[in-house]
């Protein structure tokens, strides 16, 4: 049996487990508590992190490199183009929202108000959340600009870009930190993709001490 070893929360475990279910790969998750540094969790992955999946007798980690195997092991439905430009486009924002988005926005809202509870260490860093308040502004609007001139985020076709930025926006809309209102362009995007049957465990996922605002699941919301 494929496994899945994640934290329901996790931005990038979420881009495996929408990678996965959208090429009907069946897979059992795992909730895994990393933070803890377990001995054998260390030796699946000695860089401590999630998600790690076992596959066809595989271990494999960072999500980037698993979801570009899943597609080039699993082909169809495609979640990369061909053209070698278009490849580009669909890793560069890959990129993005891995890493800047994620620096300015994900481990400053939730990562503060959720992480920390639960892997107790500490409180809220007030200024942080304020930081991560104002630049997931900036990042609507850059995706605003970007979809109002392509039918997705990198181009005409649904790629991974789409599900990277998803899984973070996804992460964020259980704590109600997503402004939807910002731009009408946006949340058609993601209604799309939270319509999708890939995105129904996400909506399912539930973290104790956290509820999910009420139009969190809703896919008319």
């Amino acid at each position: 049996m494929n496994r899945l070893y994640h934290a329901p929360l996790s931005p990038f475990c979420r881009k495996v487990r929408l990678t996965l279910a959208e090429k009907r790969i069946e897979v059992e998750l795992v909730e895994e508590r990393y933070w803890e540094q377990q001995a054998e969790f260390l030796r699946r992955n000695p860089a401590g992190k999630v998600p790690v999946l076992r596959v066809e007798g595989r271990l494999m980690s960072e999500s980037q490199a698993i979801c570009e195997w899943l597609e080039e092991a699993y082909p169809s439905p495609a979640l990369m183009p061909r053209d070698v430009d278009a490849r580009y486009e669909v890793r560069r924002l890959c990129n993005w929202f891995d890493d800047k988005f994620h620096g300015e926005v994900t481990s400053k809202l939730l990562y503060e108000r959720v992480n920390r509870k639960v892997q107790g260490t500490g409180y809220p860093d007030s200024k942080a959340v304020k930081f991560g308040a104002t630049r997931i502004k900036y990042h609507l609007d850059y995706m605003a600009w970007l979809l109002d001139q392509r039918r997705w985020l990198a181009g005409d076709s649904m790629t991974l870009a789409d599900f990277t930025a998803a899984a973070h926006l996804s992460c964020l809309d259980y704590i109600s930190d997503v402004d939807w209102n910002r731009h009408a362009v946006v949340k058609d995007w993601y209604v799309k993709l939270k319509s999708r049957p890939c995105f129904r465990t996400l909506l399912a996922d539930q973290v104790p001490g956290f509820l999910p605002p009420a139009h969190y699941a809703d896919l008319d919301f």
